[in-house]
């Protein structure tokens, strides 16, 4: 790996003197592998996110900051519940967080529901998490833009 034997010119590898070592690095290895790594990475970053288009309500509350990272149950405008990606029917959604989660009722979640559906559909949500012991469930919404970041508006003549 480090280097290479090859043979001394004069003795054309006979006995035991007839090689010599030769101190070149081979990296083409390294870069191979490094190569892959970057692909691997290019490939995977977007799929980092969570997919499920919801249109988030605004508000004031400062945001949180967490370490781990949570599950997030997801409601969207047609009210079709997903858990973290995927989409998964009402009955098995507790089952599925229980399964996850190693019945641990201190993990948290994070609900995210689209700001045009019912508010009924979100409470029953939040009653079937509350109800299989999940006591650290939150609500996420969006930052309302500030006067600095949003549109300017004209005042009216």
């Amino acid at each position: 790996m480090a280097g290479a034997l090859k043979p001394l010119s004069g003795n054309r590898g006979r006995g035991r003197r007839g090689f010599q070592a030769e101190s070149t690095i081979n990296i083409t290895p390294l870069v191979d592998v490094m190569l892959v790594l970057l692909v691997i990475f290019m490939v995977t970053a977007p799929l980092m996110t969570v997919g499920v288009p919801v249109d988030l309500p605004k508000t004031k509350a400062s945001t949180m900051t967490e370490n781990d990272e949570p599950l997030t149950v997801s409601i969207d405008a047609k009210g079709v519940v997903y858990l973290q990606e995927s989409e998964i029917a009402m009955d098995a959604l507790v089952a599925r967080l229980v399964a996850i989660t190693g019945a641990n009722p201190e993990a948290r979640i994070y609900v995210r529901g689209d700001q045009s559906i019912p508010y009924g559909r979100i409470m029953e949500v939040m009653g079937a998490l509350n109800s299989a012991g999940f006591s650290k469930v939150a609500l996420v919404s969006e930052m309302p833009q500030t006067a600095s970041t949003g549109p300017k508006l004209k005042p009216k003549p």
